[in-house]
């Protein structure tokens, strides 16, 4: 095998380690990444600045199973209470949000802040059947919490049982 070769060789299995790294990690952080939509940007500087965002973020997230209810932590900085419409849809939460572009600026030694805008979507599955009517929500230090009683046949039932 001449050294052209083997390049090529090594090339191509390089390639396909990459390929398979970057599925894997696609695997295992999709429900994690959230495409934010474009809003309505009410002026020059707001249309420039959602022209350069990706429109990609990272809400991370967290749901856990409670003896009788499931709870659902999401990652939302910057948002207010109020930003967010929650609802139950089959066997999932989903939340949908609204992010505002806030834009800071200092002329003098540089001072810019830039953040993210848009809307979104997020679809969590619940590993229980809950009762939604009864769902509580709560925003505190851009996290948001709900907590979603379960269904009276999905709750976890202690049986003792005697032993002779």
């Amino acid at each position: 095998m001449s050294t052209l070769q083997q390049i090529r060789s090594g090339m191509s299995q390089a390639w396909d380690s990459l390929v398979d790294g970057w599925q894997h990690l696609y695997r295992r952080a999709a429900s994690a990444i959230t495409r934010f939509s474009r809003g309505k940007e009410d002026d020059e500087q707001s249309r420039e600045l959602a022209a350069r965002s990706s429109g990609w973020g990272v809400l991370a997230s967290e749901v856990y199973d409670d003896e009788d209810k499931v709870v659902v932590r999401l990652e939302a900085p910057g948002m207010e209470g109020t930003d967010f419409d929650i609802e139950v849809v089959e066997n999932y939460l989903v939340i949908h949000g609204q992010k505002n572009i806030e834009r800071e600026r200092t002329d003098g030694r540089y001072h810019i802040l830039e953040c993210a805008y848009g809307s979104f979507e997020r679809a969590l599955p619940l590993p229980e059947d809950v009762v939604a009517d009864k769902a509580k929500a709560s925003y505190k230090r851009g996290v948001l919490r709900v907590e979603l009683p379960k269904s009276a046949a999905a709750r976890r039932r202690r049986i003792d049982v005697q032993v002779h």
